[in-house]
């Protein structure tokens, strides 16, 4: 195949480039944005987080737990969000007490003695919000994980604490501020 015309190609060629260029213009003249932290704020209106002390309320206490537990909840709204954490007046407040932290036996050996115990941790959370009074609850959050019985918990148990910290303080960040 001979092309007679070979106006043809330059017209094609310029059109193709100038197609292009502009493309290139619309894309990187937008701009998308996507948070996966899930945080769903909006930030010109709710500027403050106010985070009071959760103290220990359960029978069984292990001191440490409190301060894992305060420390991990501040870090998540400090890290997945921007909002400013104050002592007093917060836009969003949240408080409560760690009301539960028991062991149970979750199964039997063959020799009728505990071979696998379950730790449960809850905390009671009061959440307003002061922006929108809608969205304010009194919630019970809880975890659970589980240890050998060959064990013995002081051995494992600021893991397994921070394990269920980890959980209950995704389970109230995103009842609070992730909307899902």
């Amino acid at each position: 195949m001979v092309w007679k015309n070979r106006a043809f190609f330059p017209t094609y060629a310029a059109s193709v480039s100038a197609l292009l260029f502009v493309g290139c213009l619309l894309f990187t003249g937008c701009k998308i944005s996507y948070a996966f932290n899930g945080a769903s704020i909006d930030y010109t209106t709710t500027k403050t987080i106010q985070i009071d002390n959760f103290p220990i309320r359960s029978t069984y206490v292990w001191a440490p737990m409190q301060s894992i537990f305060q420390n991990r909840l501040s870090d998540i709204f400090a890290q997945q969000t921007k909002l400013r954490q104050v002592k007093r007046g917060g836009d969003l407040q949240l408080s409560g007490e760690i009301t539960g932290f028991d062991q149970y036996n979750k199964a039997i050996s063959s020799d009728g003695y505990s071979s696998q115990v379950q730790l449960k941790m809850t905390v009671n959370v009061r959440f307003v919000n002061n922006k929108n009074h809608n969205e304010d609850f009194e919630r019970a959050f809880s975890a659970t994980t589980e240890y050998d019985a060959t064990q013995q918990l002081t051995s494992v148990q600021e893991e397994l604490v921070t394990q269920m910290v980890r959980d209950i303080t995704d389970q109230i960040f995103n009842a609070t501020v992730a909307n899902w």
